[in-house]
Order: C-alpha cells, then structure tokens, then sequence
C-alpha cells in the first residue's frame, strides 16, 4: 500500500472522527442532558441542561474519538479484508468490519458502542462517496467539532446573559 492511499484512509477516517463524533455529543446531549442524575422540570431547563452537557461531552469524548476509534477502525477495515479475501467472499467484509467496530466499541458499553457504530456508518457513507480525501481536508473537518462546542457554548453563554447570572 503507498503512502498516498495511507494518508487517503488516515484522512477519511479523521474526518469520520470529526462527523461522527460531533453528532455522538450532540445525541448524547439529548439523551443524557444530565450525568449526575438530577431531575428536569421543565423544557427550558431540559434544553439548558443539552446546551451544557453537549460541550462537556465533547472536550471528553471527542480525543478518544480521534485517537482510538481512528486506529481501530483502521485495524477493524484491514482485518476484515483480509478475512473476506481469505473466505474468497468480498460481501463478507462489511460484516466483518462492522463487528469488529462493534467489539472495540464495547470499552465502555453502551457509550462507545453507540460512538463506534456512528463512526462505521459515516465512515462507510464516506467511503461510499468514493472521493480522495486528502490531509488538508481531514485537518479543516477539525471546524466541525469546533463549531459544535462554539455553538452550544455561546447558547450557554446567552442563557447566561437573558437570566442575568
């Protein structure tokens, strides 16, 4: 495999990490708004409660994203190809590939499972595209989580502001 293709894949998959990851906060945000259990009474509480949670989940998971899910769906793809070559069944590869996200995203149950099969499916959706990914584009898709975390954090801002806090 030539450096070329390395940095082909090494580019999709960090700007999979990016896509993936900013939707996983977000989702996270949504469903957990609260990690420490506390009650919600209300919509605008719930809402302040997504608004806050989402940057926090962000800063924490989105390294991990980058750094583990990047090597192991690298390591997932590579062994399953192999897998699939050596079954002589070509169709097997994306099953393969997608249990094996599967199983590295078990680290910390349901959490990671849900980041590594978001990252499988945006990874795959990109792959799908078919377009040559390069490096300058995987470290511009870095404005992505950037925006994220911009975003809720000036909604935090601003609630801050309205209430007079």
């Amino acid at each position: 495999m030539s450096s070329v293709e390395v940095n082909k894949i090494i580019s999709r998959k960090i700007i999979s990490a990016s896509v993936s990851g900013s939707m996983f906060t977000i989702l996270l945000g949504l469903i957990v708004p609260n990690p420490f259990g506390g009650t919600i009474s209300s919509i605008p509480n719930y809402l302040f409660a997504v608004a806050l949670s989402t940057p926090v989940y962000l800063m924490y998971s989105f390294p991990a994203i980058l750094i583990y899910g990047v090597l192991t769906s690298i390591i997932s793809d590579k062994v399953s190809q192999f897998i699939s070559t050596k079954m002589k069944n070509e169709k097997s590869e994306i099953v393969i590939s997608g249990i094996l996200h599967a199983v590295f995203g078990l680290i910390l149950l349901l959490y990671s499972l849900g980041a590594s099969l978001l990252f499988f499916i945006t990874d795959r959706v990109l792959q799908k595209k078919n377009k040559d990914f390069k490096p300058l584009q995987a470290i511009k898709s870095f404005a992505i989580p950037l925006a994220v975390w911009l975003i809720f954090m000036g909604i935090v801002y601003l609630e801050h502001i309205l209430n007079g806090v």
